[in-house]
């Protein structure tokens, strides 16, 4: 029930922001939107107001603006033609569309500035704390959990998490003894350290991170700094992955519900980090030049800028459902790939 709520609430968010970005912009330009609705399918409730309705429909998979004028074979009225979205201009259009997107990445602004305000910004302990450990390395294989304190190396006291990184950093792949304190009782683990790529030491370990209180200005700057961090992060992993550099890990609403779940489950703050992740991934994926998506709509306009006319829009509509098609099957092979994976092997999504 847990995984329900949450899931319904970081997917409502993400389709209803995203949506509203659409709508608010096609208004402010005087666009007649026909129907504002969340999901497809047959309705469920449908309220209008003004010249719209907002629709609340039965297959919760997504949802869309309805506009005036983007569907070539709608008959229209002639206050609805000339109020149409395909009578405005190149620039008005392309605003319209790229709202949608926008607005995921400002909800991840707005819900990571919610996360350092009242949670505050994680900076690390000035102890040896271990604040997580690496599943398959060695700290993780030795038995090493997140809270165990790291007093001695080798029998050598260590004061700080500085000194510890560089005992651990001049012994690679050396046998070592790490003595912890855990619930007041030392303990000692015999652990062979790995070499990175730098030839330097290493087990697996994080250092605990407290957390640090912060005014409302500094936590909006770092909500933008993560949200671009973030935004850097998934497409230098989409580059590594189309030249073969990354392995293709993709996940589909299977996975996504089972992390929702597991976030929900360590806390609201948990949560919102990961809505704010989706919301990022959302708004990437749909300026991506995929036929279907916002991308691809914003590149015909483009395109028409360039030529001086539009795209015959009967053909343009067929690339899309293309589009749409090859996305709907793309999405049930990840979904099955997903099924197996947490239902079927027991494995944590993307666990290696």
């Amino acid at each position: 029930m847990v995984t329900f709520i949450a899931s319904i609430f970081v997917f409502g968010l993400l389709i209803f922001f995203h949506e509203l970005g659409h709508f608010l912009v096609a208004k402010l330009v005087g666009v007649k939107v026909h129907e504002f609705s969340m999901g497809f399918g047959p309705k469920i409730l449908a309220i209008p107001r003004g010249e719209t309705f907002y629709n609340l429909r039965a297959l919760p998979l997504g949802g869309f603006v309805r506009m005036a004028g983007m569907d070539p074979g709608e008959r229209e009225d002639k206050e609805d033609e000339e109020r149409g979205f395909n009578k405005k201009t190149i620039g008005q259009r392309i605003s319209i569309i790229f709202a949608g997107p926008l607005m995921n990445f400002l909800l991840a602004i707005i819900m990571l500035t919610v996360i350092f305000f009242f949670q505050g910004l994680p900076v690390p302990s000035s102890g040896t704390r271990v604040g997580d450990v690496i599943p398959g390395f060695p700290a993780s294989e030795a038995g090493i959990v997140a809270g165990d304190k790291i007093v001695a190396i080798n029998g050598d006291k260590v004061d700080n998490w500085e000194e510890l990184v560089r005992t651990i950093y001049e012994r690679p792949e050396e046998e070592i003894v790490v003595s912890v304190v855990r619930d007041g009782v030392e303990k000692k683990f015999n652990i062979k350290t790995v070499r990175d790529e730098e030839g330097l030491g290493k087990i697996g370990i994080y250092q605990a991170s407290e957390f640090q209180r912060v005014g409302i200005i500094q936590s909006f700057v770092m909500g933008v700094e993560w949200t671009g961090r973030v935004t850097l992060m998934i497409l230098d992993f989409l580059a590594r992955m189309i030249f073969g550099q990354a392995p293709a890990d993709l996940g589909g609403p299977v996975r996504v519900v089972s992390e929702i779940g597991k976030a929900a489950e360590m806390g609201f703050f948990f949560l919102l980090q990961l809505a704010a992740f989706l919301n990022i991934n959302l708004g990437l994926f749909n300026l991506l030049p995929v036929p279907a998506l916002d991308g691809s709509r914003i590149m015909f306009l483009f395109w028409e800028k360039v030529r001086g006319r539009p795209v015959d829009p009967a053909k343009e509509n067929f690339i899309h459902l293309v589009g749409f098609g090859l996305l709907l099957l793309l999405m049930v092979i990840i979904t099955y790939n997903d099924i197996l994976q947490v239902f079927v092997s027991g494995e944590a999504p993307g666990q290696r």
